[in-house]
């Protein structure tokens, strides 16, 4: 990717876009007020930018499947050719695509409709209470396996709260949920290698965590 998108600004985009849309973030501010919305909003900005800039300080562009380059190499010469030779070359990219991932994106959705909008709601107000010093830790963890959009977790972040969780428990819970969910993780397996996915969710998770406990000392 060094020719072409750099790999950080690639997981920036990947972290921030599903914790950060104008849908999520109306909800957010009709639910909870401006404050949080736009607390919120900068926190998700500001993991993704984290994230990003780690992994590219890192240098890991060799834990990205080799095919990826092959792909991109590729499109130095497309330039150079005519309709009919793009359509085509086109063509047998999608399909080169579409062999090596098909069976991730099948059980990446599998498992995303088996669990979407599933949240452990009573659970999470047994561990993750506030007077469980660990309690944003325990949220990030229990909401990594998940799977749901921003807009889908309001609701369970509503009623978590309702019933004592921390609001930086809470907006946590739901950003590990949306950010590094368990589907996304297994498409992702198909693109980068295992080691790099462990350095992408351990870096994403610590920076959620951090602005947990930031968001329960400041609301």
């Amino acid at each position: 990717m060094e020719s072409g998108i750099p790999l950080g600004v690639t997981f920036t985009f990947l972290v921030t876009s599903p914790i950060v849309n104008e849908i999520a973030l109306g909800f957010l501010f009709i639910t909870f007020g401006f404050k949080i919305a736009l607390l919120y909003t900068l926190a998700g900005m500001v993991i993704g930018i984290v994230a990003g800039i780690l992994i590219q300080k890192l240098h890991l562009e060799h834990l990205v499947e080799e095919y990826v380059y092959q792909i991109h190499m590729g499109e130095t010469t497309i330039q150079e050719m005519d309709l009919k030779a793009r359509l085509l070359f086109s063509f047998r990219a999608v399909a080169d695509i579409v062999k090596r991932v098909w069976i991730y994106v099948f059980i990446g959705i599998a498992i995303g409709a088996a669990i979407h909008g599933y949240a452990p709601a009573d659970y999470l107000v047994k561990y993750a209470g506030p007077n469980n010093p660990f309690a944003v830790f325990v949220a990030v963890i229990l909401g990594i396996p998940l799977y749901s959009n921003a807009v889908g977790t309001i609701p369970i972040v509503e009623a978590l709260i309702g019933k004592g969780v921390g609001v930086g428990t809470a907006l946590a819970f739901m950003m590990s949920v949306v950010a590094l969910s368990l589907p996304e993780m297994i498409l992702l397996k198909k693109v980068i290698k295992p080691k790099l996915i462990a350095i992408f969710v351990t870096i994403t998770g610590i920076s959620i965590i951090l602005v947990g406990y930031l968001f329960n000392i400041i609301l």
